[in-house]
């Protein structure tokens, strides 16, 4: 049997104020076309199918259409939810799709598979959605924490597998132990450490299929992160795009192969003085990418995001990261401006300094200041 495992689509996320509809409509199309070059017989989604709980109406159309094209190439579709999505939506929407198309949100259902067969019998896929605790206390009482709610989760579906026999694989939406997540990107979905998942809570299935965390990972040759389809952070821009093609033998064993997806867009993190950023040639192949800039002058600089969209129309990200910082100043206002000395000039370029990381008034700067000194005593004298 041949699985393609994908997840953490977020439908509606936006990238610094950029709509990433299009592209990620784009993305997914060519996902479908993997898919049916492939002949894929099951694609399992592992959560986080909106960004949303509340999606727009246009995020609905693109899911819909993905499902309905996956479908259309002869693979049986099974979806789960996660701690972006709304579960009761999606549950919602897996009554409106035709047969083939599982949408699995309930926790009271995780021990009803959804089986599906192959030529050496049936293969028992076991859908966990994103597992609040605070929620599914009520079905299991004593449940704490994510980890413990999922280590729950995992016995049910162990035991339910073990009375049906034969090969079945798992997705579930979790931060498990050991993965190296993307700062500031995936929602914390835990509280001190506490809700991290033990490798160990993954032991039986044949294939383990993991989301939330938006780069790949392989925790074991069984249990891996496909992460997202789409760059959604500029922290993400040197992890690539794809899904994991897992293949099951007869036993069980699986082989897996990546499949890179495009790239709509690539990002870039480009450092340096703003003029050499506005100037420089070795720049040129980066004018169509997204662009997260850090400038190093001294100085913060004039409207710099404008300046640099001129010659950067995707730029959506600047930072002001001088190359040099003066070190800091412990006395206190009063010993400056003691330590300047009656000179207002000196005063206001020892301001300057202090404001702007070290660099004090230029040479046009220390003239227009002495003029309007010189006006300013001027006008006290005659009044």
């Amino acid at each position: 049997m041949r699985i393609l495992h994908t997840s953490d689509w977020h439908i509606g996320r936006t990238f610094h104020g950029s709509s990433t509809l299009a592209a990620l409509r784009g993305v997914l199309e060519a996902l479908v076309a993997e898919v049916r070059a492939r002949d894929v017989d099951v694609v399992v989604v592992a959560g986080d199918v909106f960004d949303s709980a509340t999606p727009a109406a246009d995020c609905y159309t693109v899911l819909t259409d993905t499902l309905a094209a996956l479908r259309d190439t002869g693979a049986r579709v099974i979806v789960t939810s996660g701690n972006h999505d709304s579960a009761a939506r999606l549950g919602f929407q897996a009554k409106l799709l035709r047969d083939g198309i599982h949408v699995l949100t309930d926790p009271a259902a995780i021990a009803a598979p959804v089986t599906i067969a192959d030529a050496h019998g049936p293969v028992h896929f076991y859908g966990i959605p994103y597992l609040e605790p605070v929620l599914v206390r009520r079905l299991w009482p004593g449940v704490r924490t994510q980890a413990q709610a999922l280590s729950h989760a995992m016995d049910l579906v162990r035991t339910d597998a073990a009375v049906r026999g034969g090969r079945y694989v798992a997705a579930a939406h979790c931060f498990a132990a050991g993965v190296e997540a993307t700062p500031h990107l995936e929602r914390d979905i835990q509280q001190g450490g506490l809700d991290v998942v033990p490798l160990s809570v993954f032991d039986g299935p044949d294939y383990m299929a993991l989301g939330h965390i938006h780069g790949r990972q392989v925790l074991s040759e069984r249990v891996r992160y496909a992460g997202a389809p789409l760059h959604y952070s500029f922290g993400e821009r040197d992890k690539p795009r794809g899904a994991w093609l897992v293949e099951m033998d007869a036993a069980g064993a699986v082989e897996t192969e990546w499949i890179d997806l495009p790239v709509p867009r690539r990002l870039v993190q480009l450092t340096g003085a703003l003029d050499e950023l506005l100037t420089d040639g070795r720049y040129t192949a980066d004018e169509d990418a997204w662009v997260s800039a850090r400038y190093t002058d001294t100085a913060a600089q004039t409207d710099p995001m404008r300046r640099l969209q001129q010659r950067f129309p995707y730029c959506a990200e600047v930072r002001h990261d001088p190359a040099q910082r003066a070190a800091a100043d412990t006395r206190t206002f009063t010993a400056r401006v003691a330590a300047a000395g009656a000179d207002d000039a000196r005063l206001v370029d020892g301001f300057l300094a202090h404001v702007r990381g070290g660099e004090g008034a230029t040479d046009d700067e220390s003239e227009l200041v002495r003029e309007i000194i010189g006006e300013r005593a001027a006008t006290e004298a005659t009044a």
